[in-house]
């Protein structure tokens, strides 16, 4: 017969008047300690005592003392009781300042972005709080997996989620280095794509995602082969910047490679808009000072951003 672990309801209740009781030797004492009646403690006590089964205390008209159960019991209750208070201080502290451990969830393509202007910053302004960064293409369930926030593309979250926008949207490019395009014509028709080598991103779900572009008002998607598969953005532009071929990506991804020359831009009249990027992270009503800070920190850095002509992006 499988045995019941769980502590009853009511099963820690007289412990900190037995404690009391057992430090000061005395029910008069111990009821001042703890600000009650003298009678609340003993019905505490007697409480203790029918739940477990046996006389704690030995008491007279003068004294007070343990009994053998009473001594036994005391060495094992103290400590566990002032674990348990210090437990609950723990995390009382959590629930009251920003501090702990802040888990994100972030893709690989967004670690750049979100480092220099974002956690380091918030890093330097919240000492208290250790900043976890898990980079995956996944598409995390936070809860699930312990984190308390996650970073993703605004289409890719769920409904349920509580967003903050991180980056405007921007457009969805191809790029290629310029070492390829000397070795391959570049495209001027998306029809082109089929004599290029084409650097492809592997969805979550396992499926091969199909390039995007816009004709006047037709959204067109094209299917493209290529040496390379990958299921995230860094290292489908890393093979790009090495001349393996072409690949789409957003351009606030490819943005430091374009400004430097790494890459080139073609196909440029056919780029379509791309979502931004978004913190998401679930109700607010379970939200800890150490998020609240976060998402506060976010918040006012986008603030800035926008003021100062950034478009809202970090």
């Amino acid at each position: 017969m499988k045995q019941n672990f769980t502590v009853r309801r009511g099963g820690l209740d007289g412990v900190e008047a037995f404690l009391s009781v057992a430090q000061h030797r005395s029910f008069r004492r111990a009821a001042a300690d703890l600000a009650v009646t003298p009678s609340a403690i003993s019905q505490a006590i007697r409480s203790l005592e029918a739940r477990i089964g046996a006389a704690l205390f030995l008491r007279t008209t003068r004294s007070v003392g343990l009994t053998e159960a009473g001594e036994r019991f005391l060495v094992r209750a103290k400590p566990a009781f002032e674990e348990l208070m210090t437990a609950s201080q723990v995390a009382r502290d959590l629930g009251q300042r920003p501090s702990g451990l802040l888990r994100l969830a972030v893709p690989p393509g967004a670690l750049a972005i979100l480092l220099k202007p974002l956690i380091a910053t918030f890093s330097r302004d919240f000492p208290e709080i250790e900043v976890e960064i898990a980079a995956s293409g996944e598409l995390i369930d936070l809860a699930a997996q312990g984190f308390d926030a996650g970073v993703r593309l605004g289409p890719f979250i769920a409904a349920d989620m509580v967003t903050v926008q991180l980056t405007s949207p921007s457009l969805l490019v191809v790029v290629a280095s310029p070492d390829y395009l000397r070795r391959h014509k570049a495209p001027q028709r998306i029809g082109d794509l089929r004599g290029h080598r084409c650097l492809r991103m592997r969805r979550s779900n396992g499926a091969i995602a199909p390039w995007a572009f816009v004709e006047g008002n037709k959204a067109i998607e094209a299917i493209v082969a290529g040496p390379l598969i990958a299921n995230d953005y860094v290292a489908l532009m890393g093979g790009a910047v090495e001349g393996m071929g072409l690949v789409q990506l957003p351009e606030l991804v490819a943005h430091t490679a374009l400004k430097a020359g790494a890459l080139v831009q073609v196909l440029k009249p056919f780029a379509p808009n791309a979502p931004g990027l978004f913190l998401y992270y679930p109700s607010r009503h379970q939200m800890m000072p150490k998020l609240r800070a976060f998402v506060d920190h976010v918040k006012k850095r986008t603030t800035a951003a926008r003021r100062s002509g950034g478009g809202g992006s970090l």
